[in-house]
Parts: structure tokens; sequence; C-alpha cells
């Protein structure tokens, strides 16, 4: 009797629940760079007391500077003068992990205490120039290594410059500044300290600086336009956005409490002055800026300054080998000229004493 083997049925269709095809591969690009994180560098420039410190603080909802040492009055009024002669422009930078719903974000907030703070600040922006070309210089290092998968992007990707509510514009320390690093970096003008401004000179004081920026032909961030595309709502932010330019802010980490709910802001013996409503500042509209622009504020800083910056380097780096060939050819022809001279002393110092002598190269080889 023979007995039958079961039949083992294998089921080798594979059944793939979703749409599959070419639309997919944006939700592949979003899951791999949700799971990489993001790498962002935030530079903030601008004299002290300005709030530079308080206000990125209120941008990203954290302390980026939990050790730094505030000195009080009768310190300051006491060291007055000595510390604005001997004063010197510092670097520090701070990184935080960020997260919001799942996407990582690591912040490096580039701070430059000291800066404009001397008597003669002439050269006080060079530290800051010197810095954010290293970090180029190190960003070529590592980019032209053996082992380019894991390159930390320290550049400076975006730089906020605080400019003082007090004055009637720009200060030649300012236009100087952001010319000589307009071609290095995004810059994003803020006017510092808007609630001691009233409304009319906020607006006069805005129109004045981006006439001295037009004037002294300086490049500052340009936010791109909207595409066709695009729905109305994010056309008309964009619009807001530009028009907004430069941004005036404020600034604090205080909550106080109106009409039932917390809320941060400044409290005046005239009334509360909120820092989340846009119609008392623009803090709102540069968070809104720098997040929905932060993708553009890299490209913009690899495919514009970067490039730039690389394409120089490589100049000169052509330039130094052309000269070192140019070197080498030198010396050649010096050599054979050292030679042609040796004979020709040779040739007449043998016609000299050996009258017979049949001519050069005979009775000396």
């Amino acid at each position: 009797m023979l007995h039958q083997q079961p039949q083992i049925l294998l089921n080798t269709s594979l059944e793939l629940r979703g749409y599959v095809g070419f639309a997919n591969l944006p939700n592949q690009v979003h899951r791999k760079s949700v799971k990489k994180g993001f790498e962002f560098t935030l530079m903030v420039v601008g004299e002290s007391g300005l709030g530079k410190s308080t206000l990125i603080n209120s941008l990203f909802l954290t302390d980026l500077y939990p050790e730094r040492y505030i000195p009080g009055a009768d310190l300051f009024f006491k060291n007055l003068l000595w510390p604005k002669i001997e004063r010197t422009v510092q670097i520090e930078a701070s990184t935080v992990e960020i997260e919001e719903r799942g996407v990582k974000l690591r912040l490096t907030v580039v701070d430059t205490p000291g800066y404009g703070d001397a008597i003669n600040s002439q050269d006080c922006f060079k530290t800051i120039i010197q810095y954010i070309d290293n970090q180029f210089e190190r960003y070529l290092h590592d980019e032209s290594g053996l082992n380019r998968r894991h390159i930390v992007d320290n550049r400076v990707h975006c730089c906020f410059y605080f400019i003082s509510p007090f004055g009637h514009g720009l200060k030649p320390l300012d236009v100087a500044f952001m010319k000589a690093i307009h071609s290095k970096v995004n810059i994003v003008p803020v006017i510092a300290k808007a609630d001691t401004l009233t409304l009319k000179e906020r607006d006069r004081l805005k129109r004045r600086i981006l006439d001295e920026i037009a004037e002294h032909g300086i490049k500052i961030y340009q936010l791109p336009d909207a595409d066709s595309d695009e729905d109305e709502e994010f056309k008309e932010q964009t619009r807001v956005l530009k028009a907004s330019v430069p941004f005036a802010v404020i600034g604090s980490n205080q909550l106080i409490e109106v009409k039932g709910k917390k809320i941060r802001g400044r409290l005046y013996p005239w009334g509360v002055v909120e820092v989340e409503n846009p119609e008392h500042n623009d803090f709102l509209k540069l968070r809104t800026m720098l997040v929905t622009h932060m993708q553009d504020l890299q490209e913009v800083t690899q495919d514009l300054h970067y490039e730039n910056f690389r394409s120089e380097r490589l100049k000169k780096a052509g330039r130094s080998t052309d000269e070192e060939v140019l070197d080498k050819d030198q010396i050649l022809l010096q050599k054979e000229l050292e030679v042609k001279t040796k004979q020709q002393s040779c040739f007449l110092i043998c016609h000299h004493f050996l009258p017979g002598c049949p001519g050069e190269g005979l009775w000396w080889e």
C-alpha cells in the first residue's frame, strides 16, 4: 500500500499593502531624513544688552545659557570703563538636541560676546570671520577625506544681526560687518527691543535700514518666492514675511497671567507686551521664517557660500601648483646657464694655455 505524502503548498505571492510606485520615493526620503535627523547652526551677532540670549531662548523654548553669569548694576557701573577698553570678541557655541513629533534637530547657536563693546571696534569682527572660514575649511577637509558618511555640518547657515533701536539707522560698524560677511553667510537683520519704539517709529526705522542696506550694496537673505502651485495661504504668508524684513522683535522668558491665560511677555505700568502677539512685534514672523525656510537656508549655504569658498580654495591651490612648476623651471634654466658658463670658461682656458686645442670638451673629458 502506497502512502500518499501530503502536499505542502507554498504561497510564493507576496502581498504588498498600499500603493507601490515612484510616487512613494518622497516617503522613503522622508523616513531616511527623520531617522538621520537634521543639523542647523545659527549665529547671533550684536552689541551687548540687546537681548540676543533672551530671544534665542524664547525662539526654541529652551535655556541655552544655564551657566551664564549676569553681573549686577553695582558691578556694571563700578567697572564701566576699563572692561570696554580691554574687551575682546569671543566665540561661544552651544549645542542642544531638540525633538518635536519624532523629528530630531541638532541646533548649534554661536554667540559672539564682546562684539562692539570696545572703544575701538574697528577689527572686532575678524574673529567672527575667521570662525566662519574655519568651519568651511573643516567641512572641505572632511568632504575630501576617505570617510564621508558621517560628516558633522558645523557651517553657519544663518546669522541674526541685531540692530540697536536707539539709533537712527545703521551704525558704521553695522555696515562694515555686514559687508564683510554677506558673501559668507545668510544675514537676517533684526531690530532688537522693539517695545521701546512706537509703531510709527518702528516703520520709519525699518524703511531707513532697508534704504541704507541697498545704498551700501549689502546682500541680506532674500526669501524665495512661492511657487505657482502653492496654496494661497502659503503665498500670503511668504508675502507677509518679506514685507516684515527687518524683523522688529522682543524676547521674554517670563510667564505673565493675562485674562486667565499665562503668556510670555513683559509687564509695564501701562500694560503688557506679548511676545507672541503679531500686533506687538514680529517674533512669530521671525520664528515662522526660520522654521519654514530652514532647508532653504541650508541649501543657499551649500550651493552659494560654500561653493564660493571652495572655488577660491581650489584656485589658490592651482596657483600654488603653477608657482611650484615655474620655480622648478627657473631652477633648471639657472642650472643650464651655470653649465654653459662653466663650459665657456673651460674653453677659454684651453685656448689660452693650449693654442692648438681642437675645440671644446676634448682634453678634459
